[in-house]
């Protein structure tokens, strides 16, 4: 029987198999060829677009008192959602994208900075005209020398981990914001409570040596399609995404009764599911913007402290909710435990391990100098964009006030800039 079946496969099926590929591969092959020509050449001609702009990176100093909440950083993440190529011609002629910028946090031995990077220099006015109008006492620099300059990719010389987050839950789904902790109501000092603080006194207790970077790039949302390159695969509809969160949640909530032999459903939602889809609705009248955060702590290796690499996992869990969203490690230099196990096991794998490791961290600092996430060379890298509104980013990324953060490694302007009196002689 099983020859009769063999004789069957090899005389019959197989011919007429190949029969019909020599007949369908000429007609297929110069599509797919296109296609490949097609794509590769769109990668190059935004590459060269990217490559071809100036860029540049702005230190924020802060006056020694800000009164404002952060909803006046909400406002100027509004303006960020700057629009890319406005037709056909210019995405695929001239491979205009998107501009993005990168808010990060940095502390060079315990000294914190604020710094805003411009993938497009001729932003930097929008910007500086934005900051000043919510913060008209901040001073704003442009820096000729990027910190990250200071440093090469050098294992021998450094030690150095490093991590890229990505929201616990759907995106629609919003994390703990400023108006969660009450910071956008008027409130005695002694009762405000700023997330970002820990943020700022974890940045601030780092030693001499000891580095760490946040950086969090963000872009304006849209549903990507032919305009962006996706012809096959459109890219994610918010709206629609957050409608079918809503409608899941309701229902979850549903609950049969019978009237005689009639049964009918009705919602009986509690006050928590009431609670996230009232977040959630907030959540999607705000701007939105696709978002990537990722942290390095690097730092000479006599000076290399493994404790404060938990830091960088700890940064924002303050903003986690177990009903809402969070944060959570996507990618990390640090190997799981299981892994571990294998290689105690099998101690073959560590010299993989460590390979991988090295690429691995090779990777993400390079990325991190170049601010590359959105566009090639290090587009998506192992991970995929996630969605956070402007209100959410403010809460992350804001100019604390002076009871609120008593850092005293935060760098604020000396004095209080004033105009000069109006009936000064001259």
């Amino acid at each position: 029987m099983f020859d009769i079946f063999l004789h069957s496969i090899t005389q019959e099926l197989l011919p007429s198999v190949f029969k019909i590929i020599s007949i369908i591969f000429p007609i297929v092959m110069p599509f797919l060829l296109l296609y490949i020509f097609f794509v590769l050449r769109f990668r190059w001609i935004q590459m060269r677009f990217v490559e071809s702009q100036k860029t540049c990176l702005l230190e924020i100093k802060l006056p020694k008192e800000i009164t404002k909440s952060p909803a006046a950083m909400e406002i100027f993440f509004n303006c960020l959602s700057q629009s890319g190529a406005g037709g056909y011609a210019e995405a695929y002629l001239d491979g205009k994208t998107r501009p993005w910028f990168s808010c990060e946090l940095v502390s060079t031995g315990g000294e914190v900075h604020f710094y805003i990077w411009c993938s497009q220099s001729k932003f930097k006015n929008i910007v500086e005209a934005q900051l000043y109008a919510q913060y008209p006492n901040v001073e704003i620099f442009e820096v000729s020398k990027d910190y990250t300059g200071s440093f090469d990719f050098d294992l021998k010389k450094y030690s150095m981990s490093a991590l890229q987050y990505t929201l616990v839950k759907p995106d629609p789904f919003p994390i703990k914001t400023y108006i969660d902790y009450g910071l956008d109501k008027d409130q005695k000092d002694e009762y405000k409570i700023d997330p970002m603080t820990a943020v700022l006194e974890y940045l601030g207790s780092l030693k001499n040596g000891e580095n760490a970077w946040i950086q969090i790039m963000v872009r304006k949302h849209e549903k990507e399609g032919s305009k962006h390159g996706k012809f096959f695969r459109p890219g994610k509809d918010l709206k629609e995404e957050t409608k079918k969160e809503i409608e899941n949640i309701r229902k979850s909530t549903m609950q049969e009764s019978a009237e005689g032999d009639a049964k009918f459903k009705f919602p009986n939602p509690t006050k928590g599911q009431m609670e996230v889809i009232s977040a959630i609705e907030r959540s999607a009248t705000k701007m939105p913007f696709d978002c990537m955060i990722r942290s390095i702590y690097i730092a000479e290796t006599a000076s290399f402290t493994p404790v404060n690499v938990g830091g960088l996992f700890a940064n924002f869990r303050q903003y986690n909710s177990n009903s809402l969203n969070g944060f959570r490690p996507v990618i990390t230099t640090d190997v799981s435990d299981t892994f571990k196990d294998f290689v105690r096991v099998f101690p073959f794998l560590k010299r993989f391990m460590a390979s991988e490791i090295y690429d691995l961290k090779k990777d993400l600092f390079h990325a991190y100098k170049l601010r590359s996430y959105f566009e090639w060379p290090y587009k998506n890298y192992e991970s995929k964009p996630f969605v956070l509104t402007a209100e959410e980013l403010a809460t992350i990324f804001h100019f604390p006030g002076s009871i609120v953060s008593q850092t005293p490694t935060l760098k604020r302007v000396a004095s209080k800039k004033s105009e000069a009196p109006a009936n000064l002689p001259i």
